[in-house]
C-alpha cells in the first residue's frame, strides 16, 4: 500500500505550534480560573494558591510520565489514538465546576482536602493537557521537518501561550467577564484543541519517522542519574521560590489571580528565554547580577527599609525572576539530545514537584515561621554555576569553620543575653551581605555566608519584643511584647490584628477587664455601631463577629448581651483563649461560643440565630477575603439579622478601595450603606495602639441606623454606577487597586 504524501513543512510546523500554544494557554488559564472558584471554600486564604500549585505541578508530572511512556513504549499511530481518546475522556469533566458532594473542608488537613477537591473536579482535563507539550514535541521530532532535530524551541512556544494566558486573566478576562462565561469559553477551546491534536497525529503518521535511525544509533549521550539529579535540583529551587514569593506578596493585598499569576508568568517567561534557539540575553549576565539582587532582597526582607508595598513586591519578584533565569539557564545548557526529550521534561517536572511540596505542603507544618523562603534563597545560592575548588580535607575544614562561626554568632545571645541595637544590627547584616557578594564566584562559600546571614538575623532579630509565632494553613500569627512590655500585639503578616495593654506607664501589670484598643475602642467606628444598636433596641443585643483576632470586641459587650464569634483559623482560637497571651475573652465573654469554619458557610447554617448586629472583621494580614465582599455574602448577612438590625463591615486597607464595593453589594440587596472613616472617635495614637478605621454600616432603612443616621461622622455612601457589583461570579482587584492609588 502506497504511503500517504507528507504535509508541507510550513503547514506541519504551523499546526504543531497552534496545538502547543492553545494547549498551554488552556493549561495555565484554568489554574487561576478554577482556584478562584475554590477560594471561598477555605476562607480566601493565600495558602489555597500555594496548595493549588502543588496539585498542578504533581499533575503535570503525571502528564509528563504518561507522555514519556507513550513515546517510549507505544510510538507512532498507537500514541496518537490513545492520546486522542484520553482527551475525549477528559471532556466528561466539562464544563468546569466544583465537584458535587465533596463536603466541607475539615478543621485540620485542609491542604490534602484541597488537593482531593482539585483532583476529582479538574484532574482528568488537567492531566490530559499536561501531557501535550512533551508529547507533541516528541511527535514533531519524528516528522522529518528540518527543525525536528532540536524541537526544544517548541517548549518556548508552549510557554509563550502559558505566559499570555496568565497575564490576560487578571488584566482582561477577570475584570470583563464572569466565571460562567469563562468556563464556557474554556470548554469550547478544549474541544477545538482535540481537533488540533488529531491533526498533529495525522501529520505524524503521514511523515517519515527520522527518529528511528537515531534511536538505533545506540545509547551514547543518554542521561545519567547524575544528570537527572542536577535537572531536578535546578528545577526544584525556582519552583519552591515561586510559591514562597507568591505567598509573601499576596498576603497583604489579597488572594486573587492578579498576584498569583505574576510570579508564575515570570517563571514561564524564563523558559521562553532560555529555550530560544538564539539567546535573547546572555546567561552570564543573570549569573553576574544575581548576588546583588539576593543581597537587596535579604536587606528588604529583614531591615524593612522599603515602605511602599509595590516597590517591595518588585524586589521580591525581580529577584525571583533573576534566580529562575540562572537555574533554568543551567537546565537549558545541560539539555540532552531530542531523543531523550521526554525523559528530560520528566525529571524537570519531578524537581518542580519536590520544590512545590517543600514550600506548599511540608513547610507550613514543619515550621512555625516562614522558614522556607530563606532556605530556598540559600539553595538558590548553591545552584550557581561553577564548581568549588574545595576537596577532601579542605572541604572538611571549610564546614568545620562554618560551624565554628555559627556557634560564635550564637554565643553572645544565648550565653549572655546580648542584643544589638538597630544601627549595629543593620551594620552586621550589610557587612555579611557585602562579603557574600565578594564570594559569589564560589557557590559553596557564597551559600555559606548567606546561611550565616540568615542565622544572625534569626538570632538577633531587631524586634526585641518577639515572643512566639503560631503557624497554620491560614498563615503565621506572631505575638509580640513591645519594648518595655506595656503592650502585647498580635500580627498576621504585616498587619496588627489586635493588641492589649498589659502594663501601665509605671510598669505595673494591669488587672481586671481590659480596655479594647487598636480598631475596637469604645468610640471607634465599630464601638459607635454597637452603641447605636443597643440604644435603638433599648436593651441587651445579640452580636455576631466574623473574625476573632484577639477577641477585643468581647469587651465592647455589656451585661445581658449575646456574642457569637465566627472564625476559620483554629490557631487564632487557641491564641485568643490563652489567658497567658490575651484576656479579652476570658475577662469579658468567657462563655461566648466560637463557631469554627468559613463564616459564610457557618452563618448560612445557623438557622436559629438572628442578630441585632453582624460585624464583619475578617482579615488575612491586610487583605479581606473577597468572597466576604460579594452580593451573595451580603444577602447572607442580611438574612441573619433582625428586621431592624445592621451589618457592620471593617474595610480598612492600605492597597484596595473597598468602600464603593460594599456600597454596591448593599444596594444590590436593597439596603443602604453609611461610612465612617474615624470621625467621632478617639484620636489615633500609634504609640498607644489606637488606630482609625474605615467602617461601613449597612441597614435596610434609615431608621435602622439609630444614632448613626444623625451622626456627622457617618455619611451615606452611594455606589458607583460605573462599577459592576462584586458577586461570587465577578470581582475586580485591579479596579480596587486603581481606585486606591488614583491610577
Amino acid at each position: 500500500m502506497a504511503a500517504l504524501p507528507a504535509a508541507p513543512h510550513g503547514l506541519a510546523l504551523a499546526v504543531f505550534i497552534a496545538a502547543i500554544f492553545v494547549s498551554a494557554a488552556l493549561l495555565f488559564a484554568v489554574q487561576p480560573l478554577f482556584t478562584k472558584m475554590v477560594l471561598p471554600q477555605l476562607g480566601g486564604s493565600p495558602s489555597v494558591w500555594s496548595v493549588a500549585l502543588v496539585f498542578f505541578q504533581a499533575t503535570l508530572l503525571a502528564g509528563y510520565a504518561y507522555a514519556h511512556f507513550l513515546t517510549r513504549q507505544l510510538p507512532g499511530r498507537h500514541s496518537v489514538v490513545i492520546h486522542v481518546l484520553v482527551m475525549l475522556a477528559a471532556t466528561l469533566a466539562l464544563p468546569l465546576a466544583i465537584a458535587t458532594g465533596w463536603g466541607r473542608p475539615p478543621a485540620e488537613g485542609e491542604a490534602f482536602w484541597l488537593i482531593g477537591l482539585f483532583t476529582v473536579s479538574i484532574g482528568l482535563p488537567f492531566f490530559a493537557l499536561s501531557a501535550n507539550a512533551p508529547l507533541l514535541q516528541a511527535w514533531f521530532a519524528r516528522t522529518g521537518h528540518p527543525s525536528a532535530k532540536d524541537p526544544y524551541f517548541l517548549y518556548a512556544a508552549s510557554n509563550i501561550g502559558s505566559f499570555l494566558a496568565l497575564l490576560s486573566y487578571p488584566l482582561a478576562v477577570e475584570p470583563l467577564t464572569r466565571l460562567g462565561d469563562q468556563t464556557k469559553l474554556w470548554s469550547t477551546l478544549f474541544y477545538g484543541l482535540i481537533a488540533l491534536i488529531a491533526a498533529c497525529g495525522v501529520l505524524l503518521v503521514r511523515s517519515k519517522n527520522t527518529m528511528a535511525s537515531a534511536s538505533r544509533a545506540g545509547k551514547a549521550g543518554a542521561p545519567t542519574w547524575h544528570d537527572a539529579g542536577i535537572w531536578m535540583a535546578l528545577a526544584a529551587v525556582p519552583s519552591g521560590l515561586m510559591i514562597a514569593a507568591t505567598a509573601h506578596i499576596s498576603t497583604d493585598i489579597g488572594a486573587a489571580p492578579l498576584l498569583w499569576v505574576i510570579p508564575l508568568a515570570l517563571y514561564l517567561l524564563t523558559f521562553v528565554i532560555v529555550f530560544q534557539t538564539r539567546r535573547i540575553v546572555p546567561h552570564g549576565l543573570f549569573v553576574w547580577i544575581q548576588p546583588f539582587f539576593i543581597a537587596l532582597l535579604v536587606a528588604t526582607y529583614v531591615l524593612d527599609w522599603v515602605q511602599h508595598i509595590f516597590v517591595a513586591m518588585a524586589i521580591h519578584v525581580v529577584t525571583f525572576f533573576v534566580t529562575a533565569m540562572v537555574c533554568h539557564g543551567e537546565i537549558a545548557r545541560r539539555r540532552p539530545a531530542a531523543r531523550h526529550l521526554t525523559a528530560f521534561y520528566l525529571w524537570m517536572s519531578v524537581g518542580g514537584v519536590i520544590g512545590g511540596i517543600f514550600a506548599g505542603l511540608i513547610s507550613p507544618y514543619a515550621f512555625n515561621w516562614v522558614a522556607e523562603y530563606p532556605l530556598l534563597i540559600i539553595a538558590a545560592a548553591l545552584c550557581r554555576p561553577g564548581e568549588t575548588p574545595l576537596r577532601g580535607l579542605h572541604l572538611y575544614l571549610f564546614w568545620l569553620a562554618a560551624v565554628a562561626v555559627a556557634v560564635l554568632i550564637a554565643i553572645p545571645r544565648f550565653a549572655f543575653g546580648y542584643e544589638f541595637d538597630t544601627t549595629a544590627y543593620t551594620g552586621v547584616v550589610l557587612v555579611l551581605l557585602v562579603i557574600s557578594i565578594m564570594l559569589s564566584h564560589d557557590a559553596l562559600k557564597y551559600a555559606a555566608v548567606i546561611a550565616l546571614t540568615f542565622l544572625f538575623i534569626q538570632i538577633y532579630e531587631s524586634d526585641v519584643g518577639f515572643r512566639t509565632s503560631v503557624r497554620s494553613f491560614f498563615g503565621v500569627n506572631k505575638i509580640n511584647d513591645t519594648t518595655g512590655g506595656r503592650y502585647r500585639v498580635l500580627l498576621h503578616g504585616t498587619t496588627i490584628h489586635g493588641a492589649q495593654q498589659i502594663r501601665d506607664n509605671d510598669g505595673k501589670p494591669i488587672t481586671g477587664r481590659p480596655a479594647p484598643i487598636t480598631y475596637y475602642g469604645a468610640n471607634s467606628g465599630i464601638g459607635q455601631a454597637i452603641k447605636a444598636a443597643r440604644e435603638r433596641k433599648r436593651g441587651p443585643i445579640r452580636i455576631a463577629a466574623v473574625g476573632l483576632g484577639t477577641g477585643s470586641i468581647a469587651c465592647l459587650t455589656q451585661r445581658g448581651d449575646t456574642l457569637h464569634y465566627y472564625e476559620i483559623d483554629r490557631a487564632v482560637v487557641r491564641i485568643s483563649r490563652d489567658e497567658k497571651r490575651f484576656t479579652f475573652l476570658s475577662s469579658c465573654a468567657p462563655e461566648a461560643p466560637i463557631i469554627l469554619g468559613d463564616a459564610r458557610l457557618t452563618l448560612a447554617d445557623s438557622t436559629n440565630n438572628r442578630y441585632d448586629i453582624i460585624i464583619v472583621d475578617a482579615f488575612s494580614s491586610d487583605a479581606i477575603p473577597i468572597h466576604l465582599l460579594t452580593r451573595e455574602a451580603m444577602a447572607i448577612y442580611l438574612s441573619k439579622i433582625d428586621r431592624r438590625g445592621m451589618v457592620v463591615m471593617h474595610v480598612s486597607n492600605r492597597h484596595l478601595e473597598l468602600t464603593s464595593v460594599v456600597a454596591g453589594i448593599a444596594e444590590a440587596n436593597g439596603a443602604i450603606a453609611r461610612v465612617n472613616q474615624g470621625e467621632g472617635g478617639e484620636e489615633s495614637d500609634d504609640d498607644a495602639y489606637v488606630f482609625s478605621a474605615t467602617v461601613l454600616s449597612v441597614a435596610r432603612n434609615e431608621a435602622d441606623f439609630g444614632a448613626l443616621a444623625t451622626s456627622k461622622g457617618w455619611r451615606i455612601e452611594k455606589p458607583d454606577p460605573r462599577q459592576w457589583v462584586w458577586t461570587d461570579d465577578y470581582s475586580n482587584i485591579v479596579g480596587a487597586l486603581r481606585r486606591q492609588y488614583n491610577w
